[in-house]
């Protein structure tokens, strides 16, 4: 998140180089016969990019095959800030984030990046998740250019892209995530210093947890709000005492723990799903601002937005096992391979820089391939692997 107004700037060509990392070549054939897809939107330059990386003449390289327009506006940037895929990857969402005033979700068909629908959501949507079955898809309305009121989530119904509820959270809630199981979906506020638990099946928030340090705290429902608080709008928290600011909230494989980002205190919470308890918090890069999890369950990626850095962390001890500079600053997103061997990369850039994907080989703990992209990469979703 940027403090202002999304960049407007054209589109730099940088065309669809190939950028090779020497020194890695496959190790006992793991990766020789293995390519892999991402998708990622680029904010600023209305674009959605597909990178293919794979094992080639023995190193492993990654390309653009292909970039498509997002635009929505035509007299300004439409901000395309995440990408989701269905689980059967025929289709994926885009949430867009700038509208008059709303933004909208889109979705296209893998296929061919063709669209096949699209709703209205509210202000600024930001990052989007689906259900495991493939039925909901539930958006964050981040709000950044709007009032410190308190936002929303949006349920839209896949099939015929209609939303179909909109449930109140807190102030500026992002980083949306699913449980496994389907029956949670979990966001932080930044604001007001809150991670958000949703029920999946009845459309209402189940509870919440304060992730301030030294005043954690759960909640059924949402926090009551603290007398002389009202006219603020917030929930029981004085902006300037949101000490975590969570950017992103991540639920472990098996659903009982949700880590958050803290991206002012640069630290990861994590929280116990069964009791509703704080469990520890990590020290953190600095600006800690997307997470993800290995399928296995055993790796935590970071990103550091601040610090121009990736981090991995091993679950089961807490343990930071390596932090890796990135080429570009403000770094974003993060996806996964479903064989929990890489981890892809997002970063802004600044100013008129272009984006970049980087790709983390979770094993040898390095930066194995980076390619440049349109400029501010941003969501990421991984596609396929074959």
């Amino acid at each position: 998140m940027r403090g202002g107004a999304v960049r407007r700037m054209k589109w730099v060509a940088c065309g669809a180089g190939v950028i090779i990392l020497a020194g890695m070549a496959a190790r006992g054939g793991e990766t020789a016969g293995k390519d892999y897809w991402v998708k990622l939107v680029c904010e600023s330059s209305d674009r959605i990019v597909t990178v293919h990386f794979g094992a080639k003449a023995g190193a492993v390289s990654a390309v653009v095959e292909k970039t498509t327009d997002t635009r929505i506006l035509q007299s300004d940037i439409s901000g395309p800030h995440g990408i989701a895929f269905s689980p059967d990857r025929k289709n994926f969402f885009v949430t867009i984030g700038h509208g008059r005033p709303y933004g909208t979700a889109v979705k296209y068909a893998t296929e061919d990046d063709r669209v096949v629908g699209q709703v209205g959501l509210g202000m600024f949507p930001a990052t989007g998740d689906v259900t495991p079955d493939g039925n909901f898809l539930f958006v964050v309305n981040f709000n950044l250019h709007g009032d410190m009121v308190p936002s929303s989530v949006s349920v839209v119904e896949t099939e015929q892209m209609l939303e179909v509820a909109r449930i109140p959270t807190c102030v500026m809630p992002h980083g949306s995530r699913v449980s496994r199981d389907g029956k949670k979906q979990y966001s932080g506020c930044m604001m007001d210093d809150l991670l958000v638990e949703i029920d999946a099946e009845k459309l209402r928030v189940a509870r919440t947890f304060r992730v301030t340090a030294g005043k954690e705290h759960g909640f059924s429902g949402l926090p009551a709000k603290e007398a002389g608080m009202e006219s603020m709008g917030h929930l029981g928290m004085n902006m300037s005492a949101a000490t975590c600011q969570p950017t992103w909230a991540q639920p472990s494989v098996d659903g009982k723990r949700v880590f958050v980002a803290c991206n002012k205190s640069n630290e990861i919470v994590e929280v116990n799903t069964e009791d509703w308890t704080l469990v520890r918090r990590i020290a953190a890069g600095n600006g800690v601002y997307n997470l993800g999890v290995t399928p296995d369950g055993k790796l935590l990626v970071a990103t550091n937005k601040r610090d121009a850095s990736v981090s991995i962390f091993e679950i089961e001890s807490g343990k930071e096992l390596a932090r890796m500079a990135t080429k570009r600053k403000v770094v974003h997103g993060v996806a996964m391979s479903p064989d929990s061997r890489y981890a892809f990369v997002t970063e802004e850039g600044v100013g008129e820089e272009p984006g970049t994907l980087e790709v983390v080989d979770l094993d040898a703990r390095k930066i194995v391939a980076r390619v440049d992209t349109p400029p501010q990469a941003a969501g990421v979703d991984f596609w396929k692997v074959e």
